[in-house]
């Protein structure tokens, strides 16, 4: 009980049956299931397409974690949107028989025994979507053989990755398709259809521009430590993951001998005397990425890197902290030269004067970012076409 998330867990799955109930109609139904957040965004692009070309589909979207349901809890191209049961032989029975789906995809890294076994039984045709598999998984241990009955269940999957095709056919599977990253297709769109910001237009001036996104403390002390010490003007933007007020009080605090404007407080007038902009205000980020010559990416200090490829979709070259291993377009971007890493003050000085001071390679680490966009684009078409005919 003093737990907010563990309530949130625990209390949003009491009514999932009951509210099951008034939810088939004998429509056809496509059921995703994602983790968390991340794993929606890796599915949305997919949903949004099915519901496009077949509206006569209902879309039932479930959440394991209560920061994924919390957030797209009204996300409207879904027709219902609840927590997934725990994973016990009489809720799979249960959810299955009330949900009846036509269709099931689990998002990435979702693997549930007994409502996939489930989904087996009663026939119903079920996908992985932007899977990634590595050898030190338990399905490949010595002890893995029953852990594998999982993936068999599957009628097709769908991998990011050449490593991850190439190790499910050294084990046998056949019914693997390398279709790339969903997500890529969501930032192309989200690019597409991009809003323009005419007060960032007005605080840019023609300054080459840096854009953090999602920083963390540890982010924004390297951040601000070296925008001190830099001799050459160019401006910043700052769009930190917390954006309570505490949290904008201590980075407008520690640039107090800088022009520093709030967005919330900005206007035409005020704005283009501005050094740096602090975004207090969340939904902005993916527009702003267009804006800067360059970005960082918070989050590389702790749990992981935030979204790299919002920013990269934009031609622009990103850096990120030292905590990108289980990120596989940080390694891609590296290998292409469109993405660098950082581990402290000295590296990202480095790499930062590079990037301002050499406008021939800043240019071509943009190109590097935006070809690898391109060229990897295009996983929900490949699945859309492998999941659903005219007459699925």
């Amino acid at each position: 009980m003093f737990n907010h998330k563990a309530n949130l867990f625990i209390n949003g799955r009491k009514n999932i049956f009951k509210e099951l109930r008034r939810f088939s109609d004998g429509q056809k139904v496509a059921w995703f299931h994602c983790a968390s957040l991340g794993e929606f965004e890796q599915g949305r692009a997919l949903i949004e397409k099915l519901k496009k070309e077949y509206p006569n589909y209902r879309i039932l979207l479930t959440f394991f974690s209560p920061s994924g349901y919390e957030i797209r809890k009204n996300y409207k191209f879904a027709d219902h949107i609840t927590y997934i049961p725990l994973d016990t032989p009489q809720n799979a029975r249960k959810f299955i028989k009330l949900v009846k789906p036509d269709k099931a995809f689990f998002i990435k890294y979702e693997f549930w025994y007994f409502f996939l076994r489930e989904l087996k039984k009663s026939r119903v045709d079920t996908y992985l979507v932007s899977g990634i598999f590595r050898k030190d998984q338990y399905f490949f241990k010595w002890y893995g053989k029953g852990f594998r009955k999982m993936i068999d269940w599957f009628d097709y999957i769908f991998v990011q990755d050449k490593s991850s095709y190439d190790l499910l056919q050294f084990y046998g599977y056949k019914n693997v398709a390398l279709s790339g990253d969903t997500r890529l297709d969501r930032v192309v769109e989200l690019v597409n259809n991009a809003k323009e910001m005419p007060l960032v237009e007005t605080f840019k001036q023609n300054q080459l521009l840096l854009v953090a996104g999602s920083t963390w403390p540890k982010d924004d002390e390297l951040l601000i430590r070296f925008y001190k010490d830099h001799q050459k003007p160019f401006k910043m933007i700052i769009a930190p993951h917390e954006v309570h007020s505490s949290n904008i009080t201590r980075l407008t605090d520690s640039l107090k001998e800088f022009n520093v404007i709030k967005y919330s407080d900005a206007n035409k007038n005020n704005i283009s005397k501005a050094d740096v902009l602090i975004i207090d205000s969340i939904g902005l980020l993916s527009a702003l990425y267009r804006y800067g010559e360059f970005a960082y990416i918070g989050g590389g200090f702790g749990k992981g890197i935030h979204n790299l490829l919002e920013a990269a979709t934009y031609g622009i070259p990103v850096i990120f902290g030292p905590n990108y291993q289980k990120f596989k377009e940080a390694h891609e971007l590296i290998n292409l030269g469109g993405g660098f890493t950082i581990n402290d003050y000295e590296s990202l000085k480095s790499t930062f004067n590079q990037l301002l001071h050499d406008s021939t390679f800043l240019k071509e680490a943009g190109n590097c970012a935006k070809r690898y966009i391109e060229e990897n684009s295009g996983a929900t078409e490949i699945i859309f076409n492998k999941t659903f005919t005219p007459n699925s």
